[in-house]
């Protein structure tokens, strides 16, 4: 990391995409914070991943915090609902309420207190799940109530949200993986991995990441259970 590079808060997850994100932010010059957020999620071990991605990348810090979304519910991620293992019409159970707002709404406010002026977000509007919260509108509203919420943006300061696996192919996003070093092997997806970190192979996010590295022509490096 140079001398000179900015602060930015990277949202890591402990998957695939938001690894190569914290690696796409450094490899700008960013002095990339990671944060993540133990949500109530059905398992711990993405991070577990998302420690040691952070700590593969250079990140210049990790930071988790806790929100209680079971307490919410309403997703077969944060209640007992089961994960389907056929992708469906429409918006999947899998997805979380208000996720991805209350996740960028935390990396703004730890951006304020760092004087940061940059948020970077793994989402993706070609291979993803049909989550609302993963399309560019959503980016660029979040970006426009960044900067009429905070002080930093009244005081012009301006505050961007960059998504930039926003456009790209699930096989793309692992090549600019590979391209920027990012080991696969540490990172977590699945929606119901076990205690191990291992996959299990049949849920949607399982077959949209396996589906990339196929078309990526890369070997698979995901453990399986």
């Amino acid at each position: 990391m140079t001398e000179n590079a900015r602060p930015a808060v990277v949202l890591l997850s402990g998957g695939m995409d938001s690894a190569v994100v914290l690696a796409i932010a450094r490899a700008q010059g960013f002095e990339g914070h990671a944060l993540s957020v133990r949500y109530g999620q059905r398992h711990s071990v993405e991070l577990d991943a998302a420690a040691a991605v952070a700590r593969a990348l250079g990140a210049a810090a990790h930071k988790v915090v806790d929100v209680d979304l079971r307490a919410i519910g309403g997703s077969a991620l944060t209640a007992d609902i089961a994960v389907p293992e056929f992708p469906a019409a429409g918006i999947p159970v899998t997805y979380v309420p208000a996720r991805n707002t209350i996740m960028l709404a935390l990396a703004l406010g730890w951006a304020e207190v760092l004087g940061a002026q940059d948020l970077f977000v793994g989402v993706n509007a070609v291979d993803y799940s049909g989550y609302p919260d993963c399309r560019p509108a959503f980016v660029e509203a979040f970006e426009r109530l960044a900067n009429l919420a905070t002080r930093a943006g009244v005081e012009g300061r301006r505050l961007r949200v960059h998504a930039p696996l926003l456009a790209l192919s699930k096989a793309d996003i692992v090549r600019r993986g590979i391209e920027l070093g990012v080991d696969f092997s540490a990172t977590v997806s699945c929606y119901q991995a076990d205690s191990r970190g291992r996959a299990c192979g049949r849920c949607d996010a399982c077959r949209l990441r396996a589906q990339g590295f196929v078309e990526a022509g890369v070997a698979d490096p995901t453990r399986y259970a």
